[in-house]
């Protein structure tokens, strides 16, 4: 029997191996041993592929030596971080042995903003900052930082691209996680300690508390150590019994020991002045911390030959026995400039203590939920000549109260700080989704009169327009659905997301309104580039140009065109991620609002005309071309509720709505085509109205009540 191999068997074993080809496609490195030689060449020496971990080790001829300086590695191979296409950057980067970048480069990237749009210079440009850049510092993004801040070594700079925030966030994201799993490998950068992944300081607590009662908290903890003590450290080692002071008077004290963590609000608002801790929020990054060692004795804790900003060589810090760098914070050197705002509020028998302010950068991955173990590091001498030296260490710890911390949590990851630093910009955005809201569930308010309408939505337009598209970036786009699919079949997670807040608000609101109001929402309330329609036409409609009604039947058939080229781009996205980032261009939403214009003339053409063709056919591209659109229109139908009114009479005999709507969203049955409504509200001030509502004049005229088919919630949508 000749079996037969059905149109559905087909298509589903020819998606199975596009999928297959896709996902080996973006996950693929790139780089074999010739290829890091090229791109590392003479005096470098590129070794062997290490046989656990995707790196390369770079020597370097030194005249008979061959040092290791190095090592190189593409960043997809350990943190395929993704980007907005849902597809991870690749980048090539070197790191040396000390932490610090030798070089990064961009291999492979599906970035919408830089393909066909800023171009990849500027992405190229802002890869070449890293070198010079240690991890150990605090990479600070389109910041700016005051002379104080710049000069302090622990921070370190870069400029960010414009219009590409989120984008380059992600790209950061992808060097310093890559960058920091070879340093907990190789480096002995704090090894199983995840940096997103750890414990978080609560800092929206504090109790206002005396040095006692921070000591009685536990926030401060006290060590005192002996002669005696110390020369036990020395038993049986030739250091034993060389210190002499030591001997003449065992219990006395050899160092008195503070430690206390300040940024913890609880401490650091007691402990400084509020000029200082001003400075210190001002001058760490989030999740930083920053702790304070006091010391007295016969012992300096900090030594003679102690450098400001630097890493102390008597002290070191460590957890779960592998290295913390902490670094002189410098906070005592502004003593010489701003004494009193800068001075700690120390008890009197404590004013003469020696202190320092060490900082930790969130990298190192410092865990507060664990002890901060230390380590005071004494060397002993025997002899004159040639003196032997040996070294102990005194070890003490500082352990939080528990509800100083926040617990780990698996989300705890590092957008959280791009959140933090939007957050103005996130609550104008709620505030604004808010009012929409209200105005969306108490529409009479506006529609009475019409006068209030005509006054707010052009307002609430030029908002959406100059606010969530201009500054905050907020357009929603395609490729936000094209980047959904192609990273759920890759199968990787969604966090690139969470990158943009505006983005991730914007859909978390449209998802929820979804089922209340359907599509209209988004596209007639809070779309940058429907807004730009919209308020051209009303700004050059003193023109007077001719507008197009198009027929009802050609209508209905052009707004199939729309579902047409959503269709085509979702199935380019499955077989080929270059082509889905110029498929997806027929959106003039980066040209018009991501860019503002500032492209090539193509682009700007494209734009151009279709802002053109709204002038004469209303809102044509939103209507007809829109892929997201036909998106929307698609989860619009999960809307439960008709919630706009409408009355017998409407669509028989009265067809006043059907005509003045816009949107031809209207049938001539009366009924309101949900799908391809707006929500512009135009047809509910002419229900409102008694001079504009055919049926209201004749009921005023007759004397008799109105039949009316209301938005009782109760109603089922049924499309």
């Amino acid at each position: 029997m000749r079996s037969t191999l059905s149109l559905r068997t087909l298509w589903m074993l020819t998606t199975t191996l596009l999928t297959v080809l896709f996902s080996l496609s973006i996950h693929a490195a790139v780089m074999d041993k010739t290829a890091m030689e090229d791109a590392f060449p003479s005096p470098y020496i590129v070794g062997d592929r290490d046989p656990e971990l995707p790196i390369w080790p770079l020597y370097k001829q030194d005249a008979t030596e061959t040092p290791l300086i190095g090592y190189a590695f593409e960043s997809i191979d350990l943190a395929a971080v993704p980007g907005f296409a849902g597809i991870p950057f690749n980048l090539l980067i070197a790191i040396d042995p000390d932490g610090q970048f030798i070089d990064v480069r961009v291999l492979s990237h599906h970035e919408p903003v830089f393909l066909e749009g800023l171009g990849e210079r500027p992405l190229i440009n802002f890869a070449k900052q890293y070198p010079g850049i240690s991890l150990m510092q605090n990479i600070k993004i389109d910041a700016n930082p005051t002379a104080a801040a710049k000069a302090n070594s622990a921070n370190a700079y870069i400029d960010g691209v414009t219009k590409a925030t989120a984008s380059i966030r992600i790209f950061n994201q992808s060097v310093l996680a890559s960058a920091l799993h070879v340093a907990r490998e190789k480096l002995g950068y704090a090894k199983g300690r995840d940096p997103d992944l750890i414990a978080r300081l609560d800092t929206q607590q504090f109790t206002a508390m005396s040095w006692d009662e921070l000591i009685e908290e536990g926030l401060i903890t006290r060590y005192q150590f002996t002669n005696t003590q110390v020369e036990e450290l020395f038993r049986d080692t030739i250091g034993e019994g060389q210190d002499e002071e030591a001997l003449a008077a065992p219990e006395d004290r050899f160092i008195e020991l503070y430690v206390a963590n300040l940024t913890v609000p609880s401490v650091g608002k007691n402990l400084l002045m509020p000029e200082a801790w001003r400075y210190l929020m001002d001058n760490i990054a989030t999740h930083d911390q920053v702790l304070l060692i006091l010391g007295d004795g016969r012992y300096s804790f900090t030594g003679d030959n102690f450098v400001r900003g630097k890493v102390p060589e008597r002290l070191s810090l460590q957890q779960a026995e592998l290295p913390i760098e902490m670094r002189d914070f410098d906070l005592s050197d502004r003593l010489d400039l701003f004494e009193l705002e800068y001075q700690l509020k120390l008890p009197e028998s404590l004013q003469d203590h020696e202190w320092k302010a060490f900082h930790v950068i969130a990298q190192a991955g410092l865990d507060p939920a664990y002890p901060a173990e230390f380590k005071l590091h004494i060397e002993r001498q025997k002899g004159w000549l040639y003196p032997e030296t040996v070294t102990r260490d005194l070890l003490f710890e500082s352990t939080l109260p528990d509800s100083y911390f926040i617990a780990s949590e698996g989300d705890n990851k590092t957008w959280h700080s791009l959140w933090a630093g939007r957050s103005s910009d996130i609550a104008i955005l709620l505030t604004a989704l808010f009012v929409l809201t209200i105005v969306l569930i108490r529409y009479p308010l506006l529609t009475q009169g019409g006068q209030a309408l005509r006054w707010f939505r052009p307002l609430y337009l030029l908002f959406t327009l100059i606010f969530i598209g201009w500054y905050a970036q907020g357009q929603l786009s395609i490729v936000n659905i094209t980047g959904i699919l192609q990273a759920q079949i890759a199968g990787r997670s969604l966090e690139f997301f969470l990158y943009d807040p505006m983005t991730v608000i914007l859909w978390a609101y449209i998802g929820i309104t979804f089922f209340i109001w359907g599509r209209g929402t988004f596209c007639g309330w809070l779309c940058p580039f429907g807004a730009l329609q919209e308020l051209v036409g009303k700004l050059l409609s003193f023109l007077k140009l001719p507008q197009i009604k198009v027929s009802t039947t050609l209508d209905s058939q052009l707004k199939w065109v729309k579902y047409l080229v959503l269709a085509a781009i979702l199935v380019t996205a499955v077989i080929s991620v270059p082509l889905t980032g110029s498929v997806v261009e027929i959106e003039p939403f980066k040209t018009s609002i991501t860019l503002l214009f500032d492209r090539s003339w193509p682009f700007v053409l494209w734009a151009t005309a279709l802002l053109g063709l709204s002038l004469f056919v209303y809102k044509g591209y939103c209507r007809y071309i829109c892929p997201l659109g036909a998106g929307l229109a698609l989860f619009g139908k999960l809307r439960i509720f008709n919630w706009l009114p409408r009355r017998t009479e409407c669509g028989n005999p009265c067809q006043l709505c059907n005509k003045r709507c816009e949107y031809q969203a209207i049938e001539p049955s009366g009924k309101i085509d949900y799908n391809e409504c707006f929500q512009c509200l135009d047809c509910v001030v002419i229900y409102d109205s008694e001079e504009l509502c055919v049926p209201r004049i004749v009921e005023k005229r007759q004397g008799r009540k109105l039949k009316t088919r209301s938005p009782d919630p109760s109603i089922i949508a049924t499309d």
